[in-house]
């Protein structure tokens, strides 16, 4: 039976991610520059002007975010490197990721304000 009969099932072809995963990786990288970048500022806002104990304990808190969301990327971005096809990203470890990032945006916007 041929492919083009009626009620043949259509082949699937096998899915070729092409630069997906380099796009992935590269973005996981941006976004930790971004989280290097934030931790970084909120340092130098919580020394800046006499620090106060809140202040330090914000700074400690973006410091510790930006570790672990580190930590994540980072495992993330060996996953990406070490196969053709990577696993799909876990909801845990995505809700860990987003809760890294938010956390530390409100601890950095608590340093501004």
């Amino acid at each position: 039976m041929s492919a083009d009969a009626p009620g043949a099932e259509p082949a699937v072809p096998a899915r070729d991610p092409g630069l997906q995963p380099e796009r992935t990786r590269l973005a996981w990288r941006r976004t930790t520059l971004s989280g290097t970048v934030a931790a970084v500022l909120a340092a130098k806002a919580a020394l800046h002007g006499g620090p106060s104990p809140a202040s330090i304990v914000a700074a400690a808190l973006c410091c510790a975010l930006w570790l672990v969301f580190l930590r994540l990327a980072h495992a993330r971005i060996r996953t990406l490197a070490a196969t053709g096809r990577p696993r799909a990203l876990t909801p845990r470890y995505a809700t860990a990721a987003t809760l890294c990032t938010v956390a530390l945006a409100v601890c950095g916007a608590f340093l501004v304000l």
